[in-house]
């Protein structure tokens, strides 16, 4: 079977100076470090057997995806960023910050990286739900008879301020880099899905934009919350606010299953452009990335089923090495 007819559909994230990629049976994230060397953080993935249950339900599978992913994103995240942090210490700074890595990550502090994790992905949400209906209220309040009038210019709104926002944040050079691994993620996937050799050549051609990254379903959501919220009535801005609350789990469902449909489309001629909307909003969240981020993306890519084809052999209890700094040994 080649690579392009396999079944699993990989997906990852961008961290500081790095990229993580998700397994069947493990995470694993790659970081490039100051001294060049690449070092890695592997974690096994270990569901419980209700939120495996709950990953096959229509729906609800896609908000299980998106909170178990904020979870488990964040403890990658910080990886990366304690080892861009550990590399701009003094040596006895590092000295210091070494002794305290075998108890780092205790029970306690993975349960609350994984709740920030979470709260964080919440607070976004909600944030970019309400702002809009409140800044719409004040421009419009009296403008439109028609509440799905009142829904457009709300979405318009949301729109705007998720443009601004990325725009702006995109200036930055840490988040340019970011955006870079971003797309260096991206064309490691196409190029893996295409059955290509994994090269920083051949990886460059392909493109730095994915019918499947959670850009697309950002774009998402701000349609169809677009259409579910023209299902409903509300008499003032208070009803209006708490119905958005209430209905943001059937937008993030809906969003995710349309999302999952547009990927299963992208070949089929006319049918593809539905997934253009987020392709678009991903040429401000991807940049093109130079070929030294694109081979961190690859050897975080190769760890990663390397590691899930050991695991498929060997018992569940066995583990995985511990996630520390020190660089992996070539």
């Amino acid at each position: 079977m080649s690579q392009a007819s396999k079944p699993v559909s990989y997906g990852g994230q961008a961290v500081i100076e790095g990229v993580m990629f998700g397994g069947k049976r493990v995470n694993v994230t790659a970081v490039r470090r100051k001294n060049g060397d690449i070092t890695f953080l592997e974690v096994t993935r270990r569901d419980s057997p209700l939120v495996s249950k709950l990953r096959r339900v229509p729906l609800l599978r896609g908000i299980v995806s998106i909170i178990d992913a904020s979870a488990k994103g964040t403890k990658h995240l910080n990886y990366s960023a304690d080892a861009y942090a550990e590399d701009e210490m003094d040596p006895e700074e590092r000295a210091a910050q070494q002794e305290k890595e075998d108890s780092k990550w205790s029970l306690s502090m993975i349960i609350g990286v994984a709740a920030i994790g979470i709260l964080s992905f919440l607070f976004g949400k909600l944030v970019l739900t309400l702002v809009p209906v409140v800044v719409e209220d004040f421009l419009f309040g009296s403008l439109f008879t028609s509440q799905i009038g009142h829904n457009l210019a709300e979405g318009v709104i949301k729109l705007i301020l998720l443009l601004t926002y990325l725009w702006g944040i995109s200036q930055t050079p840490m988040i340019k880099r970011l955006f870079q691994y971003h797309g260096a993620e991206h064309k490691v996937i196409s190029a893996y899905e295409a059955g290509v050799e994994l090269t920083p050549e051949n990886v460059q051609k392909f493109s730095r934009l994915h019918y499947r990254c959670g850009s697309s379903f950002i774009m998402l959501t701000v349609i169809i919350g677009v259409i579910v919220y023209s299902l409903f009535t509300y008499e003032n801005i208070w009803e209006r606010m708490g119905q958005r609350i209430v209905l943001l789990p059937v937008v993030l469902g809906l969003s995710f299953e349309f999302l999952k449909l547009t990927n299963s489309l992208r070949e089929v001629p006319v049918l593809r452009y539905l997934g253009y909307p987020g392709l678009w909003l991903q040429l401000l969240t991807t940049k093109e990335p130079n070929n030294d981020q694109v081979e961190v993306s690859i050897a975080s890519f190769q760890r990663m089923l390397s590691l899930d084809a050991e695991l498929e052999k060997a018992p569940v209890e066995e583990r995985l090495s511990s996630p520390s700094l020190d660089p992996v040994k070539g």
